[in-house]
């Protein structure tokens, strides 16, 4: 009896068991198939890269982790050295089954930018979240809408206004300058200054606001936000583990770029409230004509009033992009030019020399004379051609293509322009890491017409290059009328490739007040 009861409930468990274990088992089946379908699928993705790469030879890469242990230091001195190593391109593997072809020679530039293909999407997705979709990452007929539509906030009649506004916030900093320093030698890291400084010229000239961000501590956190956003970008765009959106956002760095974003998000839209409710206001019009210009923001308020197809998420993104775009780009661009000027005394010395015979005592600035800084803008040229604020621009190719020396690649990869490379291209400038502003004189300007690309090139070239060259020959000639500056040996300066390039720790230069 005892046995049959024992019998019976054994069966009965063994029973439970079976049905329960059922489920259980089914599932792991069914996840073992899916793992094993992803793992072909990713071993095919890798065989298919090994095949439509093997033209194109590359560093020795590891199984795992690609180039990413070569790259992990962010030392441009190490693309240099494989530029000059592997002739117009290489693929750069990151991780084991992502790679990216990046190319360097001016023919093959010339190729790459006389398509229309879309902006990479495995790129620039990453941008989204903090910037939304804006020119620098639309594509088709949505990017030409919004291109035709804030083009008039850059025409020439506009940035003639802008001249007497970026004078006057460079003074700003220069007074500070003078209190800092007195009449002393003195050690001073100017990038943080001059973050500042742009971010006040930005904001008074595209967006007519008068923050105050020079002297006011509250905007020090959304500069900081600026620069801590583009290094995470960076960080998970060559970490192939953080490709994957769930295990970035479970990270500390995607913690953090969610705070992040939350600081640019409201300085956004603080910006757009502000002239929403300055438009509710009856005088309006007297306000616009006081300006005396159509502002940035003007134009796309108008946009969206005009077209119904230009949303808030549209407005919201492009003052976005215009916010991040313009101020990290102007503010990288003239700390180099300031940099490799101490580095570079004789070169300083006679852009001063053009700046006085032709400003006198720097009391006041036009357009028309910024054109007349013959030399200063070799000097400018040439230090955008070794500290490109972008050092690359991608694309996914939307159909093969071929290169010069006949070799091709299929629709579908991603092709990295690298600017950096290219202005460092030994087979492309004599002496490419020299300072040598002669390089842009008439006489010597024979050089291939994509050798030079620091703002890109056809019809997706950079929207406001000519507000930041304007920009930036405005602050170096006030600069040089009254101060002279000197590089510190003990500090010398990093490069660091964030999506603008950077100064690791600083760009520190010893200020002098002139006389």
């Amino acid at each position: 009896m005892e046995s049959s009861w024992m019998e019976s409930s054994w069966m009965e468990s063994s029973w439970l068991e079976t049905h329960w274990a059922r489920p259980f088992y089914l599932t792991l089946v069914f996840c073992l198939a899916l793992g094993l379908l992803q793992a072909i699928k990713l071993y095919l993705q890798r065989q298919r890269l090994l095949r439509d790469l093997r033209l194109f030879p590359s560093p020795p890469t590891h199984w795992l982790y690609g180039h990413s242990k070569l790259f992990k230091d962010g030392k441009m001195e190490i693309l240099e050295k494989i530029v000059e190593k592997y002739p117009c391109a290489f693929p750069r593997w990151i991780g084991p089954f992502q790679a990216f072809l990046y190319i360097y020679d001016p023919d093959y530039a010339k190729t790459f930018l006389s398509r229309t293909d879309p902006k990479s999407n495995f790129l620039y997705k990453f941008m989204t979240a903090s910037v939304g979709k804006g020119l620098v990452n639309l594509s088709g007929p949505k990017w030409s809408q919004h291109r035709r539509l804030l083009t008039p906030g850059f025409h020439f009649n506009t940035l003639k206004s802008f001249v007497e506004v970026m004078a006057q916030s460079v003074n700003i900093m220069l007074n500070k300058w003078e209190k800092i320093c007195g009449s002393q030698n003195t050690l001073l890291d100017i990038y943080e200054h001059i973050n500042l400084m742009t971010l006040d010229v930005l904001m008074k000239c595209i967006f007519s606001w008068e923050t105050n961000c020079q002297t006011d501590s509250s905007h020090d956190n959304y500069v900081k936000a600026t620069s801590e956003g583009s290094n995470i970008l960076m960080q998970r765009l060559f970490n192939y583990f953080y490709h994957y959106d769930l295990i970035f956002k479970l990270s500390p760095l995607g913690h953090r770029l969610r705070e992040v974003n939350k600081i640019l998000h409201h300085h956004t839209d603080k910006i757009v409230k502000n002239r929403r409710n300055s438009l509710k206001d009856e005088n309006k019009q007297t306000n616009t004509q006081k300006r005396k210009y159509r502002d940035f923001l003007d134009i796309v308020l108008s946009a969206q009033a005009e077209n119904d197809s230009f949303t808030d998420a549209d407005l919201w993104s492009e003052v976005n992009t215009f916010m991040v775009a313009g101020h990290d780009s102007v503010s990288a661009g003239i700390s180099w030019l300031l940099y490799h000027l101490a580095l570079y005394p004789e070169h300083q010395e006679k852009c001063r020399e053009e700046i006085r015979a032709i400003l006198g005592d720097g009391s006041s600035i036009t357009w028309d004379q910024l054109s007349e800084m013959s030399y200063t803008t070799m000097c400018i040229k040439e230090s955008l051609r070794l500290a490109p604020p972008a050092v690359s621009i991608s694309r996914q190719l939307s159909k093969p293509i071929t290169f010069p020396d006949g070799r091709s690649l299929p629709a579908g990869m991603t092709v990295v322009l690298s600017i950096w490379g290219l202005h460092h291209n030994p087979a492309v400038w004599e002496n490419p890491e020299v300072f040598d502003p002669l390089r842009f004189s008439q006489e010597c300007n024979k050089r291939h017409s994509h050798a030079y690309l620091p703002f890109s090139s056809g019809p997706r070239n950079c929207i406001g290059q000519n507000f930041a060259i304007a920009e930036i020959k405005v602050i170096v000639a006030l600069i040089l009328l009254r101060f002279q500056m000197r590089v510190e040996p003990t500090k010398p300066v990093v490069f660091v490739p964030y999506i603008f390039i950077k100064p690791k720790k600083g760009i520190y230069l010893h200020l002098k007040k002139l006389p």
